[in-house]
């Protein structure tokens, strides 16, 4: 059906990528007329799956898919996500698809590993007492260490001093790691793999964010009891859909294939209209990610990501059917983290027996391949790749003055807390809120509370 672009919306949405799509749901929902617009004639943005097919035209490959990728028929089920990311069990992500109930969209399967990397080798994660006693990643007296560390996180109640063991809370992480005589392998499993920080400046936060940051790893654990992490069958691309399908619950309106021509501004320099094919919608503040806006962000660094496709589980890790390995960056020789994801068959996104892997880190050098081969090297024989070096932009606007709200670009990590981060700076801008903690609160929580 037409719908008409001269209308006046509370908030105007540019590009369907994720942070977007989630940003549109919560602002329906809280009550803000919502126009949801994208030059794409896909959902996703940064964030779509694509089909095999697909894939090859948007990496500019030549040709066809290849015969060794599977039959046609094969290759009709492939579902390749362009930015493949972990949900952590009991996460930011997670919480807002509970409040959302966004949950009845989508189905999700627990991921089988967690991995980091020690001495060249690929080992399992502990992340609970029983197999920190039993991990061959940590030394005898290590063992006991990382696990009186575990009891003391799980414990830690920020409230009740009598839970500190004479910390200070607020002293830097690096008080918390003497006073338990951690070792170097045991900070990098804590610092990089439970923790998810992305360089050796985590010892620098203050400890109750690490410590907050160990029981999110250990609670998210205890729901599936393989890893902390989940996905969503058939892939990724649903994610910003069930959004999209929240929003329009509560009328918002979406305009797939619209360009964005420019802005109307009044003469404050407020944003008052969005301008595409010659109409202006108007609106009170505009959201969108950064290809929207040239000149209103700055370039932080750019991502290289290789997407592997392989005929066999990542070797040693157990045949997993998926996967993250975190390779810490200090034993990288590097100063940012490489990251690992794998799904396969058993989530729906490719023939039986293939499985799609994702590695990705934050540009360093003038040869971003070279830098990601180490990781690459961990995979075994490839059938495929897929490669993208990808900037990565921050807003600099006056986003108060112009009421022009830019996202980030999505960054290298497999999970999404850094987004749902994003999504949250965004939301407070736009209402004015302070306290959003109701937006991490289950919906049944929520009714029963009403």
């Amino acid at each position: 059906k037409f719908i008409p672009m001269e209308e006046e919306y509370d908030v105007i949405i540019c590009g369907t990528g994720l942070t977007e799509c989630v940003l549109s749901g919560l602002l329906s929902v809280n009550g803000k007329k919502v126009l949801h617009i994208d030059r794409n004639d896909y959902y996703g943005g940064a964030c779509a799956s694509l089909t095999l097919e697909q894939a090859w035209k948007y990496f500019k490959l030549k040709g066809e898919p290849t015969e060794n990728l599977g039959t046609k028929a094969q290759q009709r089920k492939y579902s390749i996500d362009l930015l493949p990311k972990f949900l952590v069990a009991n996460g930011k992500m997670v919480q807002l698809l509970l409040h959302t109930d966004v949950t009845r969209y989508l189905q999700f399967k627990s991921v089988d590993g967690s991995y980091v990397l020690k001495d060249s080798k690929i080992m399992k994660v502990p992340a609970t007492e029983k197999e920190a006693l039993t991990s061959s990643l940590l030394g005898f007296f290590e063992k006991n260490r990382f696990k009186n560390y575990l009891v003391f996180c799980n414990e830690f109640d920020e409230k009740n001093p009598k839970t500190h063991g004479g910390l200070n809370a607020n002293s830097d992480t690096k008080s918390l790691v003497k006073k338990y005589s951690l070792d170097d392998t045991t900070q990098d499993v804590i610092g990089h793999a439970l923790c998810l920080y992305r360089d050796e400046t985590w010892l620098q936060e203050p400890a109750w964010k690490t410590i907050a940051k160990t029981k999110l790893y250990m609670d998210s654990l205890r729901h599936y009891g393989k890893s902390p992490y989940l996905y969503p069958i058939y892939g990724l691309g649903d994610l910003p859909q069930g959004f999209a399908r929240l929003s329009a619950i509560y009328g918002g309106t979406y305009m797939l294939n619209k360009p964005v021509e420019g802005f109307a501004f009044d003469d404050k320099g407020h944003v008052t209209g969005v301008i595409s094919e010659g109409q202006t919608a108007r609106c009170k503040a505009v959201i969108g990610d950064p290809s929207y806006f040239e000149g209103k962000t700055k370039k932080v660094g750019e991502i290289v990501r290789c997407i592997c496709i392989l005929n066999h589980p990542i070797p040693n890790t157990n045949n997993c059917e998926s996967a993250q390995i975190i390779l810490p960056q200090n034993q990288m020789g590097r100063k940012s983290d490489i990251y690992i994801s794998c799904v396969s068959f058993a989530h729906e996104v490719a023939p039986a027996n293939i499985y799609i892997c994702l590695v990705s880190t934050t540009v360093e050098t003038n040869n971003p391949q070279k830098e990601l081969q180490p990781g690459i090297n961990f995979l075994g024989p490839v059938l495929q790749q897929f490669w993208s070096v990808d900037p990565m932009y921050e807003p600099i606007n006056d986003a108060k003055k112009e009421g022009i709200h830019i996202s980030k670009s999505y960054d290298a990590t497999s999970h999404f807390e850094s987004i749902s981060d994003d999504v949250i700076r965004i939301y407070k801008e736009i209402t004015g809120e302070t306290d959003v903690s109701y937006l991490f609160t289950p919906k049944e929580k929520k009714e029963q509370a009403l």
